[in-house]
This record gives structure tokens, sequence and C-alpha cells, in this order.
């Protein structure tokens, strides 16, 4: 949810919930016969009616292609049903109702008779202080594409985006509860109670769209919740859901002052609960630090506004420091306007930060590694988008010590200097649905690494998210879109949407909602260097099901270390109170470790209890770490030799791998320390390969 302020067209998302703090007659919807039905399979045999046109005609196209790959877009970050989170009262409209489309479509209570109640649409720039609060059938002022208040997920929408080429859709369930709790709201404001609701309810549109094609199993809208099903969807030409989440504090695992409010135990439930639940992809933070990792900053106004929500919600800021590599954060914004400093109690203000300390202090915590590991545990998939650059290396280490294929960028939050790594994995990433000339410009800076790995490319359309859309262009503009027009592939054709008395043309409207997405891909092929961007997106959906195919393929490693004896050249002792034995390295608590005494020829070694073939060696580096270090193996205790060695050391989690070969016991050899201690592990993992 919410695309890089870099690129936000006037998305303030929470200096909305600070400000809002202070500061229709339904048609009968009765099924009728489809107007133009004629047996075909992607039509209904009754659609609710009055109802949204979908204004595209011709089969979509099924199948695979000649190289059995099935073809299609991905939209990769979605949220079908954000107005169910925050309290119910944030996003105004449902993305489909029993009673029919004026009462899905229909503004929020507050936002009656002229706008002037909508707080949060005023201060998100979706009007003028101001605003038509009616929906069907007028729709005289929303949806809009820099209306961040109102529905843009409408069922029929989604189908037009599907008719259009769309093939896998990810409804990331999301909500906030210090938001919740800061705006009008319909009921509470538990993160994880928000969720299983709008898991419902995605089922609960599925059985609705189900119920126009005659019965269960037979719409075009089809959650699933492996890629085997996602691929038998879409080769039928339909359109594969796949539930994900992204919420500030899962499993309660916020953090006040500091302290963790879950546990181990916590995390584990919460994951079971959410597999059960049927999602398949999750962030683990979203716009404050929590108890798992660190977030990306938020910058300018928005990021004061999210640096004092993190305030309101955990008692501390968000703490800067000098980045240890070229990736960095997004810059904070350093000055709180007045109205805003006025919500922190007396005597707190929001810290300045220095302009070269760019990275949050605040990485993968040891309960974020757990969830980490649960993930992989559950053949669950993890999204880098949000976490800031420190917790998203360390989660790229702990992925690639496993082999771990999967890992998604799926809204243009991660740094960029990740790619290589997402794609050496096996990972997919997506771009935010900016405008086209700049989704064009920023596929052609990864271009070289899609090739190189053989990948498609997504995008995320962050619909209902709060984020900002792209604005109409012109009917002037050199990709101006021409209606009607062909799909991708050829086989449909695409005019102008009309939803009731509206009639919505990209070139003057934007992207209002999710049904102009066809349009706004056909303007992408209309810019310059657009045609072979179309083109990696239309293998988008082949290379989404990849990387989730490898991920439940994927087996986790048998780590041959653990539980075994341990012995080392030296242990601490100074503090009799403290054990540092070398046992705890292979207890699997990375609350304990071994250290070292405080010198450079040291080592600590593993008995396997037997020869075992060895090919993998990951380590767990406390922060006295080696700069230079060398793996021996031996098969009996005596003559050792060097399997890997580094001379560059960088502490955290490393991973030394090399050509697998029999040996009973292995040792962790420090030639020069990179501090004034010792050496000190918290945990050593001894793999076949």
């Amino acid at each position: 949810m919410n695309r890089p302020t870099t690129r936000r067209a006037g998305g303030r998302f929470a200096l909305v919930s600070l400000f809002i703090a202070l500061a229709t007659v339904v048609f009968g919807a009765g099924p009728v016969p489809a107007a133009d039905a004629g047996g075909s399979w992607w039509e209904p045999t009754a659609r609710p009616g009055p109802d949204s046109q979908i204004n595209v005609t011709g089969a979509p196209f099924k199948g695979t292609d000649a190289q059995g790959k099935v073809r299609g877009f991905v939209d990769a970050h979605n949220h079908l049903m954000s107005n169910e989170g925050f309290g119910g009262r944030m996003i105004c409209g449902r993305t489909f109702s029993e009673a029919g489309v004026a009462d899905a479509l229909k503004d929020c209570p507050e936002h009656y008779p002229d706008g002037s109640g909508a707080l949060f649409e005023h201060l998100t720039g979706g009007d003028n202080g101001k605003h038509d609060p009616v929906g069907w059938p007028t729709f005289k002022d929303w949806p809009a594409h820099n209306s961040l208040s109102h529905q843009q997920n409408y069922y029929a929408w989604v189908e037009r985006a599907w008719r259009g080429g769309q093939r896998v859709l990810v409804n990331d369930l999301v909500t906030n509860g210090l938001i919740c709790s800061l705006l009008p709201r319909d009921r509470g404001c538990d993160e994880m109670d928000a969720i299983r609701l709008e898991a419902r309810k995605t089922y609960e549109m599925q059985a609705y769209i189900d119920k126009m094609y005659g019965g269960a199993g037979k719409g075009w809208f089809r959650i699933v919740t492996d890629s085997a099903q996602a691929r038998s969807v879409i080769e039928q030409g339909k359109l594969a859901v796949v539930l994900g989440v992204e919420t500030s504090e899962p499993f309660g695992c916020k953090m006040i002052l500091d302290v963790a409010q879950c546990d181990k135990a916590a995390i584990d439930k919460g994951l079971d609960e959410l597999y059960s639940l049927g999602v398949r992809s999750m962030f683990l933070c979203h716009k404050f630090d929590n108890a798992l990792c660190g977030v990306r900053f938020d910058s300018g106004t928005t990021g004061v506004a999210v640096n004092i929500g993190q305030f309101l919600s955990t008692g501390t800021f968000w703490a800067t420091e000098k980045c240890a590599g070229p990736q960095h954060d997004n810059p904070i914004g350093l000055v709180a306007p007045a109205a805003m400093a006025e919500k922190l109690p007396p005597g707190v203000s929001v810290p300045s930060y220095a302009s070269d300390a760019r990275c949050n202090t605040r990485g993968l915590t040891r309960l974020g590694e757990y969830a980490v590991k649960g993930l992989m545990q559950r053949g669950m998939m993890l999204e880098l988008d949000h976490m800031s650059v420190k917790a998203a290396g360390r989660a790229l280490d702990m992925l690639e010590a496993e082999e771990y294929p999967g890992v998604i960028s799926s809204h243009s939050w991660m740094d960029m200097d990740w790619t290589e790594r997402v794609y050496r994995l096996g990972g997919f990433v997506a771009e935010y649905m900016h405008g086209a000339q700049g989704f064009v410009g920023e596929a052609a800076q990864k271009a070289e690494l899609r090739r190189k790995y053989g990948v498609g490319l997504g995008y995320g359309t962050d619909m209902n998210g709060v984020g900002g859309w792209p604005a109409p262009g012109g009917a002037d503009a050199p990709n101006a879109v021409t209606y009607p027009f062909r799909t991708f592939d050829g086989g449909s054709v695409v005019d102008r949407q009309v939803t009731g008395e509206r009639t919505w043309d990209l070139n003057t409207d934007g992207a209002a909602h999710n049904g102009l997405v066809p349009d706004w891909i056909e303007q992408i092929r209309l810019t310059p260097g657009g045609p072979g961007v179309v083109d990696e997106l239309s293998h988008g959906a082949e290379s989404y099901l990849t990387t989730w195919k490898a991920t439940e393929k994927h087996e986790l490693g048998v780590d041959l270390a653990a539980g075994r004896p341990a012995s080392a050249s030296s242990t601490q002792w100074w503090n009799p109170f403290v054990n540092y034995s070398p046992g705890l390295t292979v207890d699997g608590d990375t609350g304990t470790r071994w250290a070292s005494e405080w010198s450079d020829d040291q080592w600590l070694q593993v008995d396997l209890g037997e020869v075992r073939r060895v090919g993998r060696v990951t380590l767990d580096w406390e922060a006295a770490y080696a700069r230079a270090y060398r793996i021996e193996l031996s098969q009996d205790g005596s003559a050792w030799h060097d399997a890997w060695s580094t001379e560059a050391g960088d502490g955290g989690y490393d991973t030394a791998e090399f050509t697998s070969e029999p040996a009973r016991y292995v040792r962790i050899h420090g030639v020069r320390r990179a501090t004034g201690w010792g050496y000190s592990l918290y945990e050593v993992t001894v793999n076949r390969s």
C-alpha cells in the first residue's frame, strides 16, 4: 500500500489520519438476462441490473503459447477489500453488494450532503473542501485518479481489467490500527480482525460472481492457493486471485518503547491462521517500525506525518545511521509543520536527521528472522517492499542461505540495487502503476537484468491503497489512447468505460479506477519504448507462477550441525554469570552465542557424528565478527584442509558455499578480527549443499 513518495502525486497517507483525529436510493438487484451473453463462456448468464458496463468485446485469450507458457499481466499489489479495513470508513464504497451497484458505490455517511465533512479526502488533495458525494449513477467527482478515499475496485471494473489481459491479481489484505483509531469507524481496530474480514469478503465476492455464471466454480474470479491451481485458472482464460497481507503490526507484533508485544508462539499461530485463510505472501512491516523489522522511510511532509504516527503507536521516532552499502532508505522530511507538531505531547518534537544518515537503524529483529523462517517453512512468499535496507539485506541473506526463491518486490518500494539478488534467487519484481512514460523509464533501468534471467515484468496498481494514480495526459498527448483499441493479443476490442451516466476516458480522466488498467497499458504501448514493455508485461503471469512453484517445491536444508558436540580454541570467561560456550552455536536459539577470547587466531568446530557430505556453512555473527576467516574440514579431526576462505568478511549473516565433500568435523577458523573484541557467533548451520 502506497508507492514511494518520490513518485507520489498528492499521497499524504498518515498526515490525514493525524488531522482527522482533531479536527441515496438503493436500486433492486434481481438477476436479469445478460444483454449480449449469446452463450459465450466469458459472459454471465445473469448480471445484476442496473450495473456497470464492461465495454470490452471479444473472447478473452486462454490456453498457453507455443512453449506451453501462460500469457497475461500481473497486478502484484492491489487492495480489493481495503474499504473493510481501517475501521470501515477510510475507503468509501464497496467492491460488490448483494443489493446492487447503487448500494455498493455510495459515499461514506460523513461525506453527505456536499462533501464538506470528508476530511480525509480534503487533506489528501482529492477535492477543494467539497465534492459531490453521489456515486451511482452520476459519479460527478469520484472515483478519480487523485481521490484517495473512494472505491476503485468495483467488481465490474476488476472484470474489465481481466478482460483486457490481466490474469493474476494479488489482493493484499490491509489495515492499520492507529489510523483506524483516529478515523470515523464502524468496527474495532484489531488488525487481525480486519484481515479476517477482508479475506472473508474476498471469498464472498467470488461466490457473488459465481452466482452470475450459474453456480460455484463457474465465474471468472478464482481464488487460488497454489501455483498449479493458478496455472489451471489462467489456462482457462480466467483471473487467478492470490491473497497477501500488508499490515503494520501483524499478529499483534507492535513495539512499545522498543519492547516487542508478541512472541514466537504468536507468530506461529498467526502464520498458521493466515495460511488457513489462503494467504500465500505477506509483508512483515509497513509504515511503522514493529517487533519484526524496521521500515523504509516515507519522505517529505508524508514522512513527517508517518514518523509522528510511529511515535503515537510505538513511543519512538525513526532513528537513522550512515548506510553500510550503496543501498539507502528514502530521506525523511526534516521539518514538522506547526499544525502537525501540535499533535505531539508537550515537550516532544520530531527529531532532526543528518543528511548523510539515510538508513534506518532498525533492521530485521530476531523475531523477524523467526517470521522469515516461518514463511519458508510454510512455503509462503516474502514481500521486501517497505522493509528498511538493513532489514531487506538481512532477509535476503537468510533467503540466500536457504536458496529460497519466494521473494517479491511488488510496487517499487524496494531499493532497486537489490533487484539482481531477487532475480538470482528466482524471485519476482513489479513496478508501481505510475504514468506511462515513467513506467517505461523505470522498466528500462533493469531491462538487461530481466533479459539475463529470462523473466517477465509485473505492475502493482495499489488501487484503494491511498497512493495516487496516473493523471490525465490530455487528448493531444503523443501517447494519447485512441478508442476503441485492441488488447495486446489482438483478440478483444476495448472502448471507453461506462458506469451509469459517466463515461471514463484515460486521456481526460487518468487512471481513475481499476477498469482503466487496459487503457493505461495501451498508453504504455503508444509510448516510445512501450511495445517491448507491454511484451514483458504479457510474460508476467508466467514469471509469477514460476516463482510461486519454485517456492512450493523448495525443501529446506537439513542442518547437520544441530545439537551436535561443539568445541573451541577458547571461550570468553570473564563474566561468570553469562554462558558463552561453543555448544550454544548449535542449539537453535538465536538468543545465545559463543564468544572467544580477544585475540585473532581462534576457532570453533562441530563434530557431525559421522562422515557426511558438506557443501554449505552458514554463520550468524554477533557484533564481534571476523574480517578474515576460513572454513576447514576434516574426516578424522587430525588432518584438516581449507574448503573456503575470505579476507573481506562483513559480519551479519554469512553463507560459505563450496563443492561438497565428505567430512565429519567442520571448523570456523578466525584469522583476523574486524573489531577489538574476539569472535562471537550466534548460530552455525552446516548443510550438504
